[in-house]
């Protein structure tokens, strides 16, 4: 049996054992998203989101995208990014902020705080997103599942061989699934000497500026749905 194989059945019987929030993979931060997560279903009841959406999750780089909507005219965008999430809370929260909105499309950010904050190591990273992937190909079937690969930043430089070796995990899984797709927005985030790009970055040289966000909307609109 192939690595790959193997991976998917422990993916596989992990799901499906029972008590589903025992088996949900710890997340190394401690910061309570309960209020985040809240006043998103607040606002669903005030103003009912999208039928079908494309539903983009993750951390504070979907959070803080100023106009990702208008980022793509015409597309049902919702956008449900959170705080220096881990992509064990986006499973966490799973139940409450993808499978009631019946996606058309989950676009995933998130892996980035795993190695920053939380000091995963690469294939723990692959090995939550996998978990993610499966849990939506349960609860979601149909959906198109799309994953942004971890972004280069001046703020953790240190932890660029780390970052590259994540995304090579996720893009080589990915490639082999049916009604997927990987985003590189690692390649052209960097420089010719093979820097993360300064000029894409706010004060804290983490988070993205405009320039920044102008790159992701060019590498993700060809795969939306």
């Amino acid at each position: 049996m192939t690595s790959k194989a193997i991976a998917l059945l422990l993916c596989t019987t992990f799901l499906t054992l029972s008590g589903w929030a025992q088996q949900t993979p710890a997340s190394t931060t401690v910061a309570n998203y309960e209020p985040e997560i809240a006043a998103f279903e607040a606002t669903d009841k005030s103003t009912p989101p999208p039928a079908n959406p494309i539903l983009f999750v993750g951390s504070s780089s979907i959070r803080l995208w100023s106009g990702l909507s208008e980022a793509f005219p015409g597309k049902p965008v919702l956008q449900r990014g959170f705080g220096g999430s881990e992509v064990a809370d986006v499973i966490k929260f799973s139940p409450r902020i993808i499978t009631p909105y019946k996606p058309r499309q989950v676009v995933v950010y998130a892996g980035d705080n795993d190695l920053g904050q939380g000091k995963k190591t690469a294939r723990e990273v692959y090995n939550n997103v996998l978990t993610l992937y499966m849990l939506v190909r349960k609860n979601v079937p149909g959906a198109t599942f799309t994953y942004i690969s971890i972004k280069p930043s001046p703020a953790r430089r240190q932890q660029m061989a780390v970052q590259a070796e994540a995304n090579a995990l996720i893009k080589n899984y990915l490639g082999g699934q049916k009604n997927t797709s990987y985003v590189d927005v690692y390649t052209p985030m960097l420089n010719a000497a093979g820097q993360p790009r300064p000029e894409l970055f706010i004060a804290d040289s983490l988070h993205m500026n405009a320039a920044g966000y102008d790159i992701w909307k060019q590498a993700i609109a060809p795969v939306l749905k």
